[in-house]
């Protein structure tokens, strides 16, 4: 069955839109592995963070960061769930939403059954940020776990070798939650970009560029990146004694 020319559009504006998102992630994979990237150096501070949290028996404020991290998660996949009973409310009532959208300027004129497609797709977007947020809540749940079943200083039995394999494990269980709440907010990211569609499926692919472009610089050319992999120490030259 031949697609009409007024889907087709429609048709490559989402196909460029899952380009975007799926090809950008797998590039921010290869690319952080031999470029230093925000989730690259982090894992870094974070073996270095268990390497000193083995040196110290009391470990309440190791406990602490955990579970503000998990906080986080947790405050993000109750906002999701929000807007998923937004858009739920929206489509339950697409008739008026059609008629709000067709009196904004610049906007895109859309049948019912077009813009319900549109918010079913917005709501995919966001039940992926949903499953990616609570999995990271679990994730830093069993990096929980394991900071309470570190081996104590003076434990015998615990080789050395041991202890740095136990720090390495933790550090990646760790890095692992954390990259999947970044792949939750980037599902935010692109859901804000998925709103372009409303007005017309050429700004949609627009706006779906431009989010590849902000998300790239900020994962691999952010100021705060800099910062992290090079902090210059400062150097005092000794006081040079007046002469009269």
């Amino acid at each position: 069955m031949p697609i009409s020319e007024d889907y087709l559009p429609h048709l490559l504006a989402v196909l460029w839109f899952v380009f975007c998102w799926g090809g950008y992630t797998r590039y921010a994979q290869a690319k952080g592995r031999t470029t230093p990237c925000l989730a690259s150096v982090l894992h870094l501070y974070r073996e270095d963070w268990m390497r000193r949290m083995l040196l110290r028996d009391n470990r309440i404020a190791d406990a602490n960061v955990i579970g503000n991290l998990e906080r986080n998660a947790s405050f993000f996949a109750s906002s999701t769930l929000i807007i998923l009973a937004g858009i739920l409310t929206v489509l339950g009532a697409s008739d008026r939403a059609v008629s709000l959208l067709a009196d904004l300027p610049f906007v895109q004129g859309a049948s019912r059954s077009m813009s319900e497609a549109k918010l079913l797709c917005l709501g995919v977007v966001f039940v992926y940020a949903f499953f990616t947020f609570s999995w990271c809540m679990r994730q830093y749940n069993f990096a929980a776990v394991l900071v309470g079943s570190a081996p104590m200083i003076g434990e015998r039995h615990v080789t050395e070798q041991e202890r740095k394999a136990f720090g390495e494990r933790t550090a990646r269980v760790i890095s692992m939650a954390a990259n999947q709440f970044n792949y939750g907010l980037r599902a935010y990211y692109f859901g804000m970009a998925t709103l372009a569609w409303f007005i017309n499926p050429w700004f949609f692919m627009l706006v779906s560029a431009g989010v590849v472009v902000v998300l790239y610089r900020r994962e691999f050319h952010s100021d705060v990146l800099e910062v992290m992999v090079y902090t210059q120490t400062p150097t005092f030259e000794p006081a040079k004694e007046k002469t009269e």
